[in-house]
């Protein structure tokens, strides 16, 4: 906890010296230490009881439920200080991001930026499409005494185009209308900002497919540039190819961006299942004995060469991909299974 003296002061400094702003970064400390503090779950209400019985802090109701779904909070100035408070942020020689949005159910009408959004992971016994916040978020992947952690580094609040259009109130930012922008945009500002921060650092985002794609690949290689690389998880039905062959002499024409068509993934995954070997990998926690194959190939949604492992189950298999060429199949697979950090991490407080 002694860490904590030297995270809090910086972040209530970038609150606004007037009598409101030091309230709010005094309120904003204790949050945390409600968060971090095992006292109870993460809800507003519980974080509430925890800032009146074991901080005995004096709080008004409705102005905590207010703050804790305030748009104006400084977060432009809250990371950034967080990022500087990190010692040492690379993964073997990389910043290893990962990308995943989440939706944060509320009870309130009138908090800001909760629409009907729908929930792909919603079960039977929940709502498709249920009243709640949608937010893209980006973490760093780190392995902490062994295990692997997923820190937030940054996160946007989605807003749905057509509530923006409908001019909601719980949509508008300080008096006006945002500006619409897809997750895809969002991801692409967030890592733009993460990786002018940490220059000089190949920046290595780790995804599911919906955000492994060409929308996302090709404008953050336009800000980034070539350090940038993606690993995400192939869908079965993309197309495959071999490298194109090197070019002959006096062959006309220009070179081909794509060699022999393979197949699918599908199709692929079938012919490599006999060349795949056992390997240890640290996955979950512990060192696991897996089954995989692997080929560098030319993808033709992200029009460039990837390497893709095919991790073999009984009678399943998984297949995932980078662009980083340099990566081996354990820490293709390794970094992936971390991924799932993501979702740990925000369990705390997605009911806040």
């Amino acid at each position: 906890m002694f860490i904590l003296h030297h995270i809090l002061p910086p972040l209530q400094q970038e609150f606004s010296s007037t009598k409101l702003g030091r309230l709010r970064g005094r309120w904003f400390s204790h949050v945390i230490l409600a968060c971090i503090i095992p006292f109870t779950s993460s809800m507003s209400s519980n974080l509430l009881r925890s800032l009146t019985h074991l901080f005995g802090v004096d709080v008004n109701h409705r102005r905590f439920y207010a703050f804790m779904g305030s748009n104006k909070l400084p977060w432009h100035n809250l990371w950034p200080t967080l990022w500087r408070m990190i010692p040492e942020p690379e993964t073997d020689g990389r910043l290893l991001l990962a990308l995943d949005d989440f939706t944060n159910p509320k009870v309130g009408k009138n908090v800001f930026g909760c629409s009907h959004i729908f929930d792909h992971a919603a079960k039977a016994n929940q709502s498709t499409y249920p009243w709640a916040q949608c937010i893209t978020s980006i973490g760093l992947l780190k392995r902490i005494k062994g295990r692997w952690a997923c820190i937030p580094l940054a996160q946007r609040f989605y807003l749905p185009n057509k509530e923006i259009v409908a001019q909601r109130e719980n949509m508008t930012g300080k008096g006006t209308l945002p500006v619409f922008h897809t997750k895809l945009e969002q991801a692409v500002d967030m890592i733009s900002m993460l990786a002018g921060h940490f220059s000089g650092v190949s920046v290595l985002t780790v995804c599911d497919s919906w955000f492994g794609n060409y929308g996302l690949f090709s404008p953050a290689r336009a800000a980034i540039g070539d350090t940038f690389h993606l690993l995400s998880r192939l869908r079965a039905n993309i197309v495959l190819y071999a490298m194109p062959t090197e070019r002959v002499p006096g062959q006309r024409g220009r070179n081909k961006k794509y060699g022999q068509r393979l197949g699918s993934t599908t199709d692929l995954a079938s012919v490599l299942r006999d060349q795949a070997a056992s390997l240890c990998v640290f996955l979950y926690g512990k060192s696991r004995e897996v089954t995989a194959s692997s080929n560098v190939v030319m993808l033709g949604t992200l029009r460039c060469p990837v390497r893709v492992v095919f991790v073999y189950r009984r009678s399943s298999w998984v297949a995932l991909f980078t662009t980083d060429l340099s990566l081996s199949v354990e820490q293709i697979i390794e970094f992936y299974g971390a991924r799932w950090k993501i979702d740990s991490s925000r369990r705390r407080h997605t009911r806040s």
